[in-house]
């Protein structure tokens, strides 16, 4: 026999393996872990909701502060993604199929990667049907905030920049000196435009200053240095409360960065979690 046969009579068919016709990926746990934290985190949002409604007040010296309450909805839903993560985390990995033809390393990194995938489905569960009615719910302290900072802003700079577009139109028909007989209305709206015009410029200029105060002296009968100092006093105002606008405004973009940055890292936090404790609840099923 030559060496050539002698050596093909030596081989031996290669056994097939029965892991080659399963899949490495155990959907049932996968989803059963999906699920296990979803429900989770539905319990847990309740719980945070209740405790947020039995701690608020409306009353100002009664209750937490607005501000209380919306820092500790962000550390419940940090809270609430580790602990749903972590328990959907560990029912995939303890669930999942045991293989004992495979080595201890890629067992660990199976179990973790259930763990993984358990995560990625259960945030999907939750944008899909959490997002309509839980997450408004553990984020209402938070976002009333900023709705309110930011529908003020809104609503106080659009109503300036309408009434600021009619200032170049009114600047043409203003008379030279303004008499009594002049409509109060009208009087009031054209006065009200030129202070618009201010606060969105920055600044009232010195001529409607000297216009708006010999309005009012022709309107109220008092002097114009009297009238005057109406005029400074209201534009003083005006400003005030055009800061106060931006502030709110300021604060909500903020607040909604802060929210988003947050989320996101608690949500990468997560998504270890469950996969560490996949790993564990794998070690656990093996032993």
């Amino acid at each position: 026999m030559s060496a050539d046969l002698r050596d093909a009579a030596l081989v031996k068919p290669l056994a097939h393996s029965p892991e080659a016709a399963q899949s490495a990926v155990s959907w049932g746990a996968i989803i059963a872990g999906a699920f296990a934290a979803a429900s989770l985190t539905l319990v847990l949002i309740a719980l945070g909701t209740g405790l947020g409604l039995a701690t608020a007040s409306p009353w100002s010296d009664d209750g937490s502060s607005a501000t209380t309450i919306g820092v500790a909805s962000l550390i419940w839903l940090v809270v609430t993604q580790w602990l749903s993560s972590g328990l959907g985390g560990y029912m995939a990995g303890r669930l999942r199929t045991k293989w004992s033809a495979i080595n201890a390393d890629e067992s660990f990194f199976r179990d973790t990667a259930h763990g993984f995938l358990a995560w990625a489905v259960a945030t999907v569960i939750a944008v899909g049907l959490l997002s309509s009615a839980a997450t408004s719910a553990i984020n209402s302290g938070v976002q009333a905030a900023a709705s309110v900072g930011g529908g003020v802003a809104q609503g106080s700079a659009t109503a300036i920049s309408e009434l600021a577009g009619r200032y170049d139109i009114d600047t043409l028909f203003r008379r030279a000196e303004p008499g009594a007989a002049e409509d109060a209305g009208d009087a009031q709206e054209e006065a009200g435009r030129i202070i618009a015009q201010g606060m969105q410029t920055g600044e009232v200029p010195e001529a409607d200053r000297a216009y708006l105060a010999q309005l009012i002296a022709a309107r109220t009968g008092i002097s114009e240095q009297d009238a005057r100092g109406r005029v400074d006093t209201t534009i003083t105002r005006a400003r005030e409360a055009a800061d106060r606008a931006k502030e709110a405004a300021e604060t909500a973009r903020k607040t909604g960065a802060t929210l988003s940055i947050i989320t996101a890292l608690s949500m990468m936090v997560g998504a270890f979690v469950a996969a560490a404790a996949a790993g564990w609840g794998g070690r656990l099923r093996d032993e």
